[in-house]
């Protein structure tokens, strides 16, 4: 009965932080639902594509989602679920649905630039240039994370097809196959035949359960490696082709993959209730102490749970893809804010779903917060772990997880496209096409896109743990960022950007602490003689605070001019 009661405060909480500050915030900023957005204004077929708000909400939610909201509320979770409940919730209203919003809502009225661009408006060419970098690290870090999800899931030590006895992973790995080309088919559907979104919906959602019996029967099995290089493949040439023909339709029709999800969890939660012990009972104590395996409370809970309360990367992709498809200004506070608040409550579901196993999940017996999720959500339904309830439940939410992951790779990897040809670029020069010189060559899309995928998947071979730490910790200070220069831009138009900066200095304060530490204690690892893994972290941690501490240190200048302006105003 606690887990019913969890998840229905969570719901009420976030429905009313929409209704109410959600709204509030779209009347301080001015949404003007009369004014052209950069999609229709700028439309060129590629990049800026107006699209549906339901397409572009699947978009969106399925790419700022990715495995985020599941890890970290689950690895959180060891301070029980009182803590992670309360940050998912105020986290998700006051920090992260303010930060997607107001970025998304800055780069509407940037012509859809990224954040990069935003900074240069309000606090100089040298800021833009230092938060570019900073944002390039993270997208490394992103890219490497998620590879490292993905191919684990698809991992098999068999070799081809498979039919038969199909192991989950294998099936994952066809599933996510047949997705790309269902995508591909929904997009040439509706871009070029003209076929209209309700039919092309029934269609496409014909088409998962299709993929789904196909992927139950017939699997896809390849090694870890092999996985990595073609995951690698993927990313590149998606971030590189008109988002119709893959972005826009993947997503979409992933996001009823991650709604049908939820809906399966919360039906599994309050089934378990009813049924005594016939299903899982939750496990999760609501506070186990305020320093656990992970550290203290502070910083580490607001570092771990991450996406799912505040997340950097949801700014990238506002200001990187969203922005450029965003029909209509109104659409702005269900998309930017609403995501947001929907991701929040996935978080309550990861954390009520690990509860479920709680006692399992300490003791090890997991390898991944991912198995913990499914295993926890299917023994909702049954305790029988060879039942067929028990199989399909925990296939779909295995086969969920690794796709979300996957739509954040499609994303992150177009986002780091756009950032590493910004970061070449001279005044007046609007694409690579105008730059010169070695320049140019950098700034061409291929250079940024083969590198970073490069460099993301050789890091994508490390372990998880060797990364979610360090993701986190770069994800939560680019939030942190993100909010500061959202904040200058406000502040320069004459708009009210007080909200900001609580949880601008709150999100900067705890991820300097985090990554000192981190710092610290990596010192001591290194000087051990360990893995290059360990010295790769160290100098990216180091290289992320100084160049944060470049960026406060230009945001300080900045509101302090500003507030020198209105003074004498």
């Amino acid at each position: 009965m606690i887990a019913i009661l969890i998840i229905l405060a969570a719901i009420v909480l976030l429905v009313i932080g929409y209704v109410t500050y959600g709204s509030w915030l779209a009347k301080q900023w001015g949404v003007d639902p009369s004014r052209k957005t950069p999609a229709v204004e700028m439309a060129d077929g590629v990049d800026y594509v107006a699209a549906k708000p339901a397409v572009l909400m699947g978009h969106h939610f399925s790419s700022i989602a990715g495995a985020g909201p599941i890890n970290g509320p689950i690895q959180a979770s060891v301070f029980g679920w009182v803590p992670v409940f309360l940050w998912c919730v105020i986290g998700g209203i006051f920090f992260g649905g303010l930060q997607d919003f107001g970025s998304l809502f800055a780069s509407i009225r940037n012509e859809g630039k990224s954040v990069g661009e935003i900074i240069k408006t309000s606090m100089g060419d040298r800021a833009k240039k230092l938060f570019i970098l900073f944002a390039l690290l993270v997208l490394i870090m992103v890219i490497a994370s998620f590879v490292n999800v993905v191919a684990g899931t698809f991992m098999s030590e068999n070799t081809g097809f498979t039919t038969g006895t199909v192991t989950g992973n294998e099936t994952t790995a066809m599933v996510s196959v047949l997705f790309i080309v269902l995508a591909i088919i929904y997009g040439l559907l509706t871009n070029k035949a003209g076929l209209g979104t309700g039919v092309a919906t029934a269609i496409g959602i014909v088409g998962i359960v299709a993929a789904i019996v196909i992927g139950l029967n017939c699997g896809l099995a390849m090694s870890r490696t092999t996985w990595i290089v073609l995951i690698g493949a993927y990313i590149a040439v998606a971030s590189l082709i008109p988002v119709w023909i893959m972005l826009q339709p993947r997503d979409y029709l992933s996001s009823f993959l991650l709604y049908g999800m939820m809906i399966v969890a919360v039906v599994g939660i309050f089934f378990s209730a009813f049924t005594g012990d016939k299903t899982a009972v939750f496990e999760l104590p609501a506070f186990t102490g305020w320093s656990t395996s992970l550290g203290g409370m502070f910083p580490a809970l607001f570092i771990t749970v991450a996406c799912g309360a505040c997340s950097g990367f949801h700014s990238l992709i506002s200001t990187g893809t969203s922005s450029k498809q965003l029909a209509n200004e109104k659409d702005a506070k269900p998309i930017g804010y609403g995501s947001m608040l929907i991701e929040s409550a996935l978080g309550v579901v990861s954390l009520i779903a690990v509860g479920m196993v709680f006692n399992r999940y300490t003791a090890g017996e997991f390898g991944s917060p991912a198995v913990a999720f499914a295993t926890g959500i299917a023994s909702m339904f049954s305790l029988d772990t060879a039942s067929h309830v028990y199989n399909v439940v925990y296939t779909l939410l295995t086969l969920a997880v690794s796709v979300f992951a996957l739509t954040s790779l499609d994303t992150g990897t177009r986002l780091s496209r756009f950032m590493f040809t910004e970061l070449f670029l001279k005044d007046g020069e609007a694409t690579w096409k105008d730059a010169t010189g070695a320049r140019k060559f950098l700034a061409h899309p291929l250079t940024g896109t083969v590198f970073m995928v490069v460099v993301g998947c050789l890091l994508g071979g490390m372990s998880l743990s060797a990364i979610w730490g360090l993701f986190g910790a770069a994800n939560q200070l680019l939030a942190g960022l993100a909010l500061m220069a959202v904040a200058a831009w406000l502040g320069n138009i004459g708009k009210n950007n007080k909200m900001f900066y609580i949880p601008m200095i709150f999100m900067m304060v705890a991820t300097l602490t985090f990554l000192v530490m981190k710092i610290k204690s990596l010192i001591v690892t290194c000087m051990a003689g360990t893995e290059w893994g360990n010295w790769f972290q160290l100098v990216i941690a180091v290289a992320m605070v100084i160049l944060a501490i470049f960026l406060i240190i230009e945001g300080i200048g900045t509101f302090s001019k500003q507030s020198k302006n209105k003074a004498k105003a």
